[in-house]
């Protein structure tokens, strides 16, 4: 996962939307969104190169967690550092808080390279909603609780005002998702810009003037590398929501989708009953349907 829009309780109707890109070499083998066999309750792709994943969730305990490499120089990778991509599945097993696994997991930061990790448990009637954050590289060193609202990740630390970051936070826009499929689809849209930042406005992370022009717009072209799948979350007020997850080609033809039915608690923010709220408001019925996966023409 290599750049993510993420709002939480910024749309009453719709508390959770995320929409995420993942960028990655298209030679490394990967399974796209399922439930996995060794462990249904967690829902998520799958590296099958390493056997970890980018971005995954409990289908029915409310836990998610997403993962974005924190780009540094070639090179400085070591070859004996653990795999980030077992960080998801090992917080979505726990039982811990949000900021409990993310202490435990600051004092072993050093055995990975660089990355960013967002965690949220979603709240219940005896339980709040918390949210948090931790990067291995951050000087803090520490995690971060966090407040609801929209956050930003990509491969600097969190709400970082790179130039792709900042054109998803003006344009996706979640308060005003109403759960429609146009809705949706202009989610997926926002993640498909293909949009190259200006030179100056480039962030100097250590890679090469060509490479960082490559890397600034949310969605990724290239023969080698680029953007392998977009992933969409939306929850509403009642626990009810879906994960939808479009893969491409390595010439960014979009080839499959699959849909994937959630169902968590309701929304109690402050474990309390979620307020009247009439904006917004979707106008369609609770997923009936177990998954469905279709080839894109």
């Amino acid at each position: 996962m290599c750049i993510a829009y993420i709002a939480i309780g910024v749309n009453a109707d719709w508390p959770l939307i995320i929409a995420a890109n993942r960028d990655e070499y298209h030679a490394r083998p990967s399974q796209p969104a399922q439930p996995w066999q060794d462990e249904p309750d967690i829902l998520a792709g799958r590296d099958l190169q390493a056997g970890g994943t980018w971005l995954g969730l409990t289908q029915c305990r409310g836990r998610l967690a997403l993962l974005t490499n924190y780009r540094e120089i070639p090179g400085n990778k070591s070859g004996a550092q653990r795999s980030r991509g077992e960080l998801i599945p090992q917080f979505l097993r726990d039982e811990r808080s949000p900021l409990d696994y993310l202490a435990q997991l600051a004092r072993q930061g050093a055995e990975y390279a660089g990355f960013n990790l967002f965690v949220l448990q979603w709240p219940t009637d005896t339980q709040a909603l918390q949210l948090a954050y931790y990067s291995n590289r951050h000087p803090s060193g520490q995690p971060q609780r966090l407040d609801p609202g929209v956050h930003i990740l990509s491969n600097a630390w969190l709400n970082t005002p790179w130039p792709k970051s900042l054109f998803l936070k003006e344009t996706l826009q979640a308060q005003h998702f109403d759960g429609s499929a146009p809705a949706v689809e202009s989610l997926f849209q926002g993640l498909r810009n293909q949009d190259l930042a200006a030179d100056a406005d480039l962030p100097q992370t250590g890679l090469s003037l060509e490479r960082e022009r490559l890397l600034s717009s949310p969605f990724i072209v290239s023969p080698d590398y680029g953007t392998r799948c977009t992933t969409v979350i939306t929850l509403d007020q009642h626990g009810q929501g879906t994960l939808r997850e479009r893969s491409f080609t390595p010439a960014a033809q979009p080839e499959r989708q699959h849909d994937w039915p959630l169902s968590w608690p309701s929304f109690h923010p402050h474990g309390l009953p979620p307020s009247t709220h009439n904006s917004n408001r979707a106008m369609h019925g609770p997923l009936s349907h177990l998954t469905s996966s279709k080839e894109i023409s």
